[in-house]
């Protein structure tokens, strides 16, 4: 493949993770209800933000780990999905090296491991305003049938 069709078919591959990731925010709403934000997302990953509310704090007055990890999720989702191959998890773990708190405002980033067949790995790194890093998350996929966009929105 020469030079100016890789570079065409990554600009069509950026694309359509973009036309996939604004899809399937329009019916995330669970995300939307917690003020996710999808920042950036391109083939095999995905960075998305909140800011810890009150809400989302524990008897301990921290952020509850199942917001944490709700984050990276995310991340994850969209980061294995962004190929437009409905991707479902078929096994997540995490790590919480530190609390998140009132007001912090938390970014996942999600990067591909190694993606071959119907199986995909991806590694989620959840870090607060300060680069403190509040969960470490790890996810496989499995492709299942199906696409997030119509056959006629692909390319």
């Amino acid at each position: 493949m020469s030079e100016q069709s890789q570079a065409q078919a990554h600009v069509q591959a950026l694309a359509l993770a973009q036309r996939v990731g604004r899809a399937m925010m329009e019916k995330d709403a669970s995300s939307r209800f917690l003020g996710v934000c999808l920042d950036e997302i391109r083939p095999g990953y995905a960075r998305m933000s909140m800011t810890v509310t009150a809400e989302m704090l524990n008897g301990l007055g921290l952020c509850h780990g199942g917001f944490t990890y709700k984050l990276a999720d995310d991340a994850f989702a969209y980061a294995c999905n962004s190929y437009n191959r409905n991707a479902v998890a078929l096994s997540c773990s995490i790590t919480y090296p530190a609390a998140a708190r009132l007001g912090d405002r938390l970014t996942a980033e999600c990067v591909e491991r190694h993606r071959k067949g119907r199986n995909g790995t991806y590694d989620v790194e959840v870090t607060r305003q300060d680069g403190e890093v509040v969960g470490l998350f790890r996810g496989h996929c499995r492709i299942i049938d199906g696409h997030t966009l119509p056959d006629d929105q692909h390319r």
